[in-house]
């Protein structure tokens, strides 16, 4: 046996590697981040990855348990503050490196077996260290780029006085989206830092799967770092803003009534295959855990995760719902050769719209079968070219087979061509510094929380200013995916207070428009794929508890990815890398919940949309009823509020009355369900007296109507929303009427502009 005073010996002798061992509080002037401080003794038993271990420069053999990386339970605060900049020596040709899974031979490249150049600047709030750069970071290498998430420093008894440090990171693909995950350990004082222990054990990539090790020399320079209680602060509100989380048995614990099967949350996946699942339900997001190949992931919060195609659904679709929010719904049909000029000449590009690019109903195709052109050699290309023009030529080389809108062939190249015509058809409203993605960001995922680590995508050239890939590159958390889904089913694309997602397209891309259901795939399931989000319907002959027909949106990325948009508010996301997309079974357990609320409806309902051409863009009243000339397109006169057509009542000044009126159905236990619509009041009318008026009714049938509201002349206003709860009349049959009328004189207009019904409220 080792005589313990050998072991305090190079414990001491680590320590004296080390300068500046007197410990010193974090800054005052910032935010504590929740959940700190530390209250353990520091009285850990640690037998792996000890400070001894850490100061040998002997390489490890192999991996370890990835709890050796972890906060322990008797963590104490730490002794030391980290700020300034750590860079791990050596790495070119350091570390160890197994195969795994390599069918395309990419481990014969020497250079890829080991990490990229590593470089990170570091605060401290209390204990947590925090990069000062979050996301995607460029590092020059022919093969990787990096991530690293904020880690954890903490004091334990057996290391010699110093501060113990982890941080996860990720080894991200140069010009592709895989993901390896992985987490590294040092020690350090208030000057210097011991040896760097690394290795990757995870990963979500369907054709490159690898464990990868080291333990390397590392620098430590002090300071530099700019604004950093800005930083501190800024993580301190990021940690705030996260989601409730809990394990995933405590969504049966939550609700015992229920009656959940718990094993379809993760179920029909390969457990070796699985990186991580979740289910959101009321605000939390019940998690499952991240298993790698050396046990559960230590920072599993901040496990960075692909998107691949979830990215068509939730950069390119999402940009699309913004553009129509910021400049109306008529940016979809803008053409792809008008804006995108390599484009401009090619005639098979003639009458395909930015709609139809994101419906991958181009009408450019090689072979119309299941997703045969996306394993094709064009693609091939696409996916190989890393500079712009390459990416461009590839996308544009398909031959032309049918009119757009026709037919549905998958084409990320699609995906990529549409990101790139809304890109200039914001620079050309909003001016050349605009650029699509950091729309998205600025005015979509910040708004609505959206972490740091998820807040960049990859672009061509392997630059910072390319152009966005915009068919994938995206990178997610569980906290930001969650918030993604929770945005778009809960929130009814809007946050903060505003209006994020045009709601007509928002409405269409979720299923709940029933006039815009997309276009209908090939294959043995035939699914929905409308603005780059899919859906399929669901019934009795699913599950017996269907009785009624739904249908269920989803994202779904390459290799495993699915993010399942459910009816009733909730939503079900999992990221696993062995081509299995197993999710119905999740269903059927979401049914099982009431629907959410802020959104979904009440009871049983189903979302879904129950008036019909709500924003009369087909240019005729069906299915309302209305007097002659009410749907009408003159925008010189009474401008719509989105597209071209509006209803516009009255407005003559002269006695009349004109009518809007449309039958529905609220399906029972809809008892969200509200009328919405924007109205603009404009008159002629210059005295204080109620002249001319609008009525709004409902009338059940076989009923008398009921007054919602009534506005007059003196209610003049530019377009506003409105909202009315029609929830008391779930399971009948009501008319929603606009009745209109005007005196003898002096004209008010009554516009009425996209009206919904939606049943989620």
């Amino acid at each position: 046996m080792r005589h313990p005073l050998a072991a305090a010996t190079v414990i001491a002798l680590a320590a004296a590697c080390l300068v500046g061992l007197g410990a010193a509080p974090a800054s005052a002037a910032a935010n504590p981040v929740p959940g700190d401080p530390l209250t353990g003794s520091g009285a850990v038993t640690r037998s792996v990855l000890t400070a001894a271990q850490l100061a040998a420069t002997t390489a490890p053999a192999a991996t370890v348990a990835n709890d050796a990386f972890a906060l322990p339970a008797a963590a104490a605060p730490p002794a030391h503050v980290f700020e300034g900049t750590l860079t791990l020596n050596g790495v070119a040709t350091s570390g160890g490196f197994t195969a795994l899974k390599d069918p395309y031979g990419y481990a014969g490249t020497a250079a890829l077996k080991h990490l990229p150049p590593f470089s990170v600047q570091l605060v401290q709030n209390g204990s947590h260290l925090v990069p000062v750069a979050r996301g995607l970071q460029l590092t020059g290498s022919q093969y990787w780029n990096l991530e690293v998430g904020a880690g954890r420093a903490w004091k334990e008894n057996g290391d010699g006085g110093q501060t113990r440090a982890a941080l996860p990171f990720a080894l991200v693909e140069r010009n592709a989206n895989c993901v390896h995950n992985g987490v590294l350990t040092f020690l350090f004082t208030d000057s210097a830092v011991s040896r760097v222990r690394y290795q990757v054990t995870s990963e979500t990539c369907e054709y490159f799967q690898f464990d990868l090790w080291g333990q390397v020399g590392a620098s430590y320079t002090p300071g530099g770092v700019a604004a950093s209680d800005d930083v501190r602060n800024a993580y301190a509100a990021e940690v705030a803003d996260r989601l409730p989380t809990k394990p995933i048995g405590a969504l049966a614990t939550d609700h015992p009534t229920a009656g959940l099967d718990l094993s379809a949350f993760g179920g029909g996946i390969t457990p070796s295959a699985l990186s991580t699942y979740g289910f959101f339900y009321e605000g939390v997001n019940y998690v499952g855990d991240c298993p790698t190949r050396q046990g559960v992931y230590p920072f599993c919060g901040q496990l960075l995760l692909p998107s691949y195609s979830t990215a068509k659904s939730a950069f390119a679709g999402m940009a699309l719902m913004r553009l129509a929010q910021k400049y109306g719904p008529g940016v979809a049909t803008e053409l792809v050769k008008d804006q995108v000029a390599e484009a401009s000449g090619l005639s098979a590009w003639n009458g395909v719209t930015i709609d139809h690019a994101l419906d991958m109903a181009t009408g450019n195709y090689s072979s119309a079968d299941y997703e045969a052109d996306e394993a094709g050699s064009t693609m091939l290309a696409f996916f190989d070219a890393e500079a712009y023009a390459d990416k461009m030529s590839a996308a544009l080389s398909f031959p032309h087979r049918a009119a757009p809108g026709s037919i549905w062939t998958y084409h990320t190249s699609d995906t990529f061509l549409a990101t790139q015509a809304m890109d200039e058809l914001l620079k050309d409203r909003a001016g050349s510094g605009a650029e699509i993605f950091a729309m998205l960001r600025d005015e979509v995922l910040k708004p609505a929380k959206v972490g740091p680590d998820s807040l960049t995508t990859l672009r061509t050239g392997n630059s910072a200013t390319g152009a966005a890939f915009g068919g994938y590159g995206l990178f997610w958390t569980r906290d930001d995916i969650a918030k993604v889904a929770k945005l778009l089913t809960v929130d009814d694309g809007a946050a903060g207070g505003q209006q994020l997602l045009h709601p007509g397209l928002l409405d269409a891309s979720l299923q709940r428009d029933p006039a815009d259901r997309g276009v209908t795939t090939s294959g043995s399931i035939p699914f929905h794929y409308n603005n780059a989000f899919w859906a399929r319907d669901f019934s009795a002959a699913d599950d017996a508890a269907f009785t009624s027909p739904f249908s269920v949106p989803f994202m779904s990325g390459f290799g495993g990815i699915s993010v399942v948009l459910m009816p009733n508010g909730s939503s079900y996301y999992v990221f696993s890398d062995n081509n299995e997309f197993a999710w119905s079974s999740a269903v059927v357990q979401s049914n099982k919940l009431a629907p959410m609320s802020g959104g979904g409806g009440g009871g049983g309902c189903l979302a879904g949309e129950l008036l019909g051409n709500g924003g009369f863009e087909t240019g005729s009243a069906a299915p309302w009823t209305a007097s002659p000339g009410v749907v009408d397109n003159r925008s010189a006169l009474q401008p719509p509020r989105s597209g071209s057509w509006k209803a516009w009542l009255n407005g003559f000044g002269s006695t009349n009355t004109e009518s809007l009126a449309q039958t529905v159905t609220i399906p029972a236990d809809c008892t969200a369900a509200a009328l919405k619509f924007w109205l603009r009041i404009d008159s002629s009318e210059n005295l204080a007296n109620p002249y001319d008026t609008l009525k709004l009714t409902v009338t059940p049938a076989g009923g008398a109507p009921v007054v919602l509201e009534q506005w007059s002349n003196l209610d003049e206003a530019g377009y506003a929303l409105k909202s009315y709860p029609l929830g008391a009349y779930a399971g009948q049959t009501v008319t929603v009427a606009f009745t209109g009328a005007e005196d003898y004189s002096l004209q008010t207009s009554f516009v009425i502009d996209d009206a919904s019904l939606p049943t989620t409220g």
